[in-house]
């Protein structure tokens, strides 16, 4: 993401890891197959997934939408009181926010006043976590290093995508998430909107470029994998972005709503490859683009508000059952078609689990709620999605209890000697 208002373009905790899930049907000619049976029951029986059922059980309807959203709320403290919280959610302070609509989580941006300094970082998680007592949130950053970096500049400077892409070595993509999950997860942010899965066929994109690993599909799949690894590896979830590929744009979703001419074996074969190899990783979320792909579904709706895309492609062909997560529903892309509310609905119909930074909180809150109320959304595909949401959190081990950051920790791990020696080793191998 570029423009400063907007988001996306957005280890193993305690708990249950989730058992891989490989791709259903072809991708790029290679036929692959869907969790067993068998292993699906056996995950379902894990004390992981009884923690989640029971968590579900004593959910209020009201509580089960809630957890669909991630807002942006404004202020440096969880009691700071800012006149933006009053207008967008009708309370004073981040903490009242949380407590009045039980979101499922959070995302930090400098520009809403999020982040100033490691202990003040640090103060807000721990703070925002303890106003949502009863289920722990998810805190969300787009910290995909180089152009893109909302925790700039406390944490280390990593290299971009496309200098790491550069190296044709998987293992610094690896070495750099592992750092970058290790900064954020001291900081209390347990969810980086990264890593980015897009192929950049398009040297006129004007949004994704240099944030990508590279042109050739062959090539950033196994650094998409990579990068999954590594922020597992330092405990934290991650999100493949933008699905179904915004690699083959010249206008900004941002700004605009672009249209990619692929058809299904030119997707198959250029777009879908790393995003398959995410899910192969056990990618914990995977992020729509505002994309009309007219050849994939042609009702002229962007991904995000498409069912054969979003359930048909991601869902069906590729295998993927964990958290879908909309790109920032305040960029144009998503908006010139539908009202806010409505823009909601349709996204948690088309398969989405997460709703990212809603323009107007109550209007898409409330149209979700009188959705689920009147049957437009059944009560089983709301509990399908806080399904998801809950079985992330307890894959990361932030089901049971929030994470507590150490401020004194935070500030010895970020921008560390160690940490800074891996961006100046990638650096050094780029070219």
């Amino acid at each position: 993401m570029i423009a400063t208002m907007v988001a996306g373009c957005a280890g193993t905790g305690a708990g249950a890891t989730p058992p891989a899930r490989q791709a259903a049907g072809q991708v790029n000619g290679t036929a692959t197959t869907a969790p067993s049976p068998s292993a699906t029951s056996a995950a379902s029986a894990t004390p992981g997934a009884s923690k989640v059922e029971a968590v579900l059980a004593r959910m209020s309807v009201e509580d089960k939408v809630g957890q669909l959203f991630m807002p942006v709320l404004y202020g440096s403290a969880a009691d700071t009181v800012s006149g933006e919280n009053q207008a967008r959610f009708g309370v004073g302070t981040p903490a009242k926010a949380v407590a009045r609509y039980r979101p499922g989580g959070v995302i930090l941006f400098p520009w809403a006043g999020n982040v100033k300094n490691v202990r003040q970082v640090v103060a807000l998680t721990n703070g925002l976590q303890k106003a949502s007592p009863e289920i722990p949130l998810l805190v969300g950053a787009d910290q995909e290093n180089g152009r893109v970096s909302r925790m700039a500049p406390l944490v280390t400077e990593m290299p971009g995508a496309s200098v790491i892409g550069s190296t044709g070595d998987p293992s610094l993509a690896r070495k750099a998430a592992k750092v970058t999950g290790t900064e954020l997860r001291a900081l209390g942010i347990n969810l980086d909107f990264a890593p980015v899965a897009d192929v950049n066929i398009n040297p006129r994109n004007p949004v994704i470029g240099p944030r990508a690993y590279g042109s050739d599909p062959k090539k950033v799949a196994p650094m998409v994998a990579a990068a999954v690894q590594g922020f597992h590896d330092a405990g934290i979830a991650s999100t493949a972005k933008h699905f179904p590929g915004h690699g083959d744009t010249n206008v900004d979703s941002h700004s605009g709503l672009p249209v990619i001419q692929h058809s299904l074996s030119q997707w198959n074969k250029l777009d879908a490859p790393p995003f398959a190899a995410a899910i192969g990783k056990n990618i914990d979320a995977i992020m729509s683009a505002h994309v009309v792909m007219p050849k994939l579904d042609p009702s002229g709706d962007p991904a995000t508000l498409s069912k054969p895309i979003l359930t048909g492609l991601l869902r069906e062909k590729l295998g993927f059952d964990g958290v879908v997560s909309t790109d920032a529903l305040d960029m144009a892309g998503v908006r010139k078609k539908y009202g806010d509310g409505q823009v909601a609905v349709r996204a948690i119909q088309a398969g989405v689990d997460l709703l990212l930074m809603p323009p107007d909180f109550p209007k898409a809150y409330g149209a979700v709620l009188a959705a689920v109320k009147s049957g437009k959304i059944s009560t089983a595909r709301l509990d399908q999605s806080v399904r998801r949401l809950l079985k992330l959190k307890a894959a990361r081990g932030l089901l049971d209890r929030a994470p507590v950051a150490d401020p004194a920790e935070a500030e010895r791990v970020l921008r560390s000697a160690e940490h800074r020696k891996v961006a100046q080793l990638i650096n050094a191998r780029a070219r």
